[in-house]
């Protein structure tokens, strides 16, 4: 288990359209991984939000550590969320910075009163996210998280 400081960047995220090609890519050239893989849906995610609803999206996301900070790889599969607006404006890339926060309701209440509202946000196992409004400002997305416990993944790459 790692442990972050208060507001440390404990993950960087890309938004990608194809999953398996992206993790062959960072494995073949980079050596980043093992990813640990997962399928988010209403299904595996508590409290899944998605703009003030109840989230109908599904996405791949990959996981791998780099020292202590995350890489991430999402994959859009079905329905909308805020993954499908970042393809249709610009395509892949970097998508979001997540943020540690012990206290993420308070995170959460101070970000919104400086003008930063969540826009999506879920539980995990034990690790909450909560996505803001950050892009207007920052050119990226700020994700708030608690670095809690995650059920194991459904499958790794490399196997």
């Amino acid at each position: 288990m790692r442990s972050f400081q208060e507001g440390a960047t404990m993950q960087v995220a890309v938004i990608v359209r194809d999953i398996a090609a992206a993790l062959k890519k960072h494995w073949d050239v980079c050596r980043i991984g093992p990813w640990d893989i997962y399928d988010f849906s209403p299904a595996t995610v508590q409290d899944f939000v998605y703009r003030g609803r109840p989230a109908t999206h599904s996405c791949i996301i990959a996981v791998a550590w780099s020292g202590d900070t995350q890489l991430e790889l999402i994959q859009p599969v079905s329905g909308y969320s805020i993954y499908d607006e970042f393809l249709e404006k610009h395509g892949e890339g970097l998508h979001h910075i997540k943020l540690y926060y012990r206290d993420c309701a308070q995170a959460v209440a101070s970000y919104a009163a400086r003008g930063y509202p969540v826009i999506q946000s879920g539980r995990f196992g034990e690790d909450l996210h909560y996505y803001l409004d950050t892009e207007k400002d920052f050119g990226y997305i700020l994700e708030l998280g608690n670095a809690g416990q995650c059920p194991p993944a459904h499958r790794r790459y490399p196997a």
